[in-house]
């Protein structure tokens, strides 16, 4: 008879590093997350960030729904309120797919336009209806964002927004759900009573040039109206080959009260929106462009565009060059009416045509390609770079152009600010790189601060604590090689996630004057 096999012994598991923490079964988060690794470096980056750790936060760049604030709902469930909205997050589960065991995003919560069908010839798009499994495959798929933003802007949603002490994992999952779902029942959690604990002073949304701004409305009449202020956001209009484009500019008219029928009509019917916006306290104009083109045309070839294109026969050299005409024509405009101009081009969006046909855009198939501002920006510049009433703030996915020529243009006009890294560089080391890259040719002043880009409400703080503590590491690699002094650093820390964004984003010359400020229901 053989002998018995002898039961396998587990393998001896490698020695920790030295000065490595024992994983707790409790989950809190490191209070020197983010910062350098080196001891003397993480000591000087303690004091910067402690100098900037419980300022307000300046939101001026981001996509939160402004009908979330005005309304004050409690919110349904952790699917819907941290994974369904959140495209970083969903990219990163579709793209493991087969792993993951889910068909596309559908299985995660995110809806399909109406008749929307799975391929050709395929039966209707069924989405996920049931949050607790769009949940359950979240957790199970959390190792997937190790090493990315997104891991941190969860992490920071999850133990310091609401509390949790359980890291997602297929086995947390239910336990997970339930606890979230009592939690985001209570009043602390409802989103102004958040709005006052994420100690937001100013939150700028993303609104299409055509909203009549109810939401900004009911906001305003409840005095909130200089705490949440809308965006003008004119891209549609903008780009005559969209296959929406005369509805786009029917609506135009319905809502301006001026009858686009040509050019001139359709310039006097941005304005009419323009000033709308400004009266609602809106600060700046959003541009997402394909490229950073900005070259005039003569007012006779743009009348001829428009013509075309009401008539639906604009080609598509026509629409790129109108589109660098019309975001010549915007400058010109906030030169007039003082709302800020940015400008992010640099994305091919959509890229994959299925799931635009499915699930309709800004779904995580928007990918970076290569741009150009030196040239692109010229003929703008030279008209509006030194005019004190234009302010334009430069964004990029491309970072070779931080330093060849983002950071030079900043350093010379005083029109141009550079904004923060955005989108797929909103992470530790994108932000690094930025600094490293542009700071030496167009200092810290020419630059705008922190921009979140968000439409997850809970990730604000989470973001810009981020942003914090990656300036705090650079600030305190100066002041280790002694170009700076530590109380300068400290100084320059403030500007950077306060005072800067302040002053890149002033209220318009024809803005009304603040009202009081409203309470939140944890200040009452």
């Amino acid at each position: 008879m053989p002998a018995p096999a002898r039961p396998r012994s587990r393998p001896t598991p490698p020695p920790r590093p030295a000065g490595a923490r024992r994983r707790s079964t409790t989950w809190r988060l490191d209070p020197d997350r983010a910062l350098p690794a080196e001891p003397g470096l993480r000591a000087l980056a303690r004091t910067i960030h402690r100098a900037t750790r419980d300022l307000p936060v300046v939101s001026m760049h981001g996509h939160v729904d402004a009908g979330l604030l005005a309304r004050d709902e409690p919110f349904g469930d952790p699917a819907s309120l941290l994974v369904v909205p959140d495209h970083y997050l969903v990219r990163m589960v579709v793209s493991q797919r087969e792993r993951a065991g889910i068909r596309g995003m559908q299985d995660l919560g995110v809806p399909p336009l109406p008749g929307a069908t799975a391929g050709p010839g395929g039966g209707p798009v069924a989405v996920e209806a049931d949050p607790r499994a769009v949940w359950r495959r979240f957790c199970s798929s959390w190792d997937l964002f190790r090493g990315t933003p997104t891991r941190y802007w969860l992490e920071h949603a999850l133990v310091e927004v609401l509390g949790v002490r359980q890291r997602p994992s297929a086995a947390t999952a239910d336990a997970l759900y339930d606890d979230l779902v009592e939690r985001l029942a209570r009043p602390e959690h409802r989103p102004r009573a958040l709005f006052g604990r994420f100690g937001i002073e100013l939150l700028a949304t993303t609104d299409p040039a055509t909203s009549t701004l109810p939401d900004h409305a009911a906001l305003a009449a409840d005095g909130w109206g200089d705490r949440v202020v809308p965006t003008f956001r004119p891209d549609p209009l903008l780009d005559v080959a969209r296959p929406d484009w005369r509805a786009q500019v029917a609506r135009l008219s319905a809502v301006s009260g001026v009858d686009v029928t040509g050019y001139r009509t359709f310039l006097a019917a941005l304005r009419e929106r323009r000033a709308a916006f400004v009266a609602a306290g809106a600060r700046a104009t959003d541009h997402g462009h394909p490229t950073a083109d900005a070259t005039p045309l003569p007012d006779a070839e743009a009348s001829r565009v428009v013509d075309a294109a009401l008539r639906g026969t604009a080609s598509a050299p026509q629409a790129a060059a109108f589109r660098g005409h019309m975001l010549f024509q915007m400058a010109a405009m906030s030169a007039e009416d003082g709302l800020v101009l940015q400008l992010h081009p640099g994305i091919l969006r959509d890229h994959d045509p299925a799931v635009l046909a499915a699930f309709g855009p800004d779904k995580g198939f928007d990918i970076p390609v290569r741009t150009e501002y030196t040239r692109a920006l010229r003929p703008l510049l030279a008209a509006f770079g030194h005019h004190p009433g234009f302010r334009m703030v430069l964004f990029t996915v491309d970072e070779t152009t931080f330093s060849r020529e983002l950071a030079p243009l900043a350093g010379a006009y005083p029109a141009v600010r550079l904004g923060a890294p955005w989108w797929f560089l909103d992470s530790p080391d994108g932000m690094r790189r930025f600094r490293e890259a542009t700071t030496e040719t167009a200092g810290f002043a020419n630059t705008t601060g922190f921009v979140d880009d968000t439409r997850a409400f809970c990730s604000i703080p989470g973001r810009h604590d981020l942003a914090r503590r990656v300036d705090a590491g650079y600030l305190a690699r100066l002041v280790a090689e002694h170009r700076l002094d530590l109380d300068e650093a400290v100084d320059t820390a403030v500007d950077l996630a306060l005072r800067l964004p302040r002053a890149a984003y002033p209220r318009p010359p024809g803005a009304p004057a603040p009202t009081t400020t409203p309470t939140t229901p944890t200040e009452a």
